[in-house]
């Protein structure tokens, strides 16, 4: 059985103006999903019940949980920040995070009804933890977001290739290409106008963003994931 996914886009606008750019692509990916339609039922995904822990699944639907897992990771540091912006932030850091918020909080439940519509079985809400994050230190969170947002660019990259859905991968085609303006943003305001942007750490010889396999993404974010998870198709156990 098929259902019709509904994504809320509540919150976002359609000011054109440069300073909601960032807002403005992630509303994009939001009126993508609406047509978007979930895959079938039987598609083979299974939660292991290992004391609670849960298996991401198999096949295109573990990928989907691979995402929504990383979503949820960012819109919970994002909400964090702008929850409480650290001493002395600038107007336009305070934009771009604001914006950074609304993009992640839009991917998360992207993914969340992208899931829901395709099986009754889906990835729980999972808790967090930044031990070495100093939220009112402007280095300290910028340095975090940097992690996150190029982690999240070779996760994507990484990931693309064990999508077996057309539809799914031009979705996570068009994440990916945000994630990445994300990474720009935040490396511009660390050492702006310089060509970090596009750093050699994340750019190969080819000219192309970096592409990690999903045990080593969830090896690097691991010690921000506070509930345990595995995905057995993938090697994390």
């Amino acid at each position: 059985m098929k259902k019709t996914i509904h994504v809320s886009n509540q919150g976002a606008t359609l000011d054109t103006s440069r300073r909601n750019f960032l807002k403005l692509s992630g509303v994009g990916l939001a009126i993508a999903g609406l047509t978007l339609i979930g895959c079938n039922d039987d598609d083979d995904f299974q939660i292991i019940d290992d004391h609670q822990i849960y298996d991401l699944g198999t096949g295109d639907i573990g990928v989907l949980n691979y995402a929504y897992a990383l979503e949820q990771l960012e819109a919970d540091f994002y909400t964090k920040v702008v929850n409480n912006f650290y001493t002395g932030i600038s107007s336009v850091e305070k934009e771009v995070f604001t914006d950074l918020y609304h993009h992640e909080v839009i991917h998360r439940d992207f993914f969340k009804a992208v899931i829901s519509g395709a099986t009754d079985h889906l990835l729980p809400k999972l808790e967090f933890q930044y031990p070495n994050v100093n939220f009112n230190d402007r280095n300290s969170v910028l340095a975090t977001a940097k992690a996150l947002e190029d982690t999240g660019v070779a996760a994507y990259n990484g990931a693309g290739k064990y999508i077996s859905n057309a539809a799914y991968l031009v979705i996570a085609g068009k994440i990916v290409s945000v994630e990445a303006r994300h990474a720009s943003a935040i490396r511009n305001l660390i050492n702006p106008g310089s060509a970090d942007f596009s750093g050699d750490d994340i750019i190969d010889a080819n000219g192309l963003d970096l592409a990690k396999e999903p045990k080593d993404i969830v090896m690097a974010a691991g010690g921000f994931i506070k509930t345990p998870f595995t995905w057995k198709e993938r090697g994390i156990n």
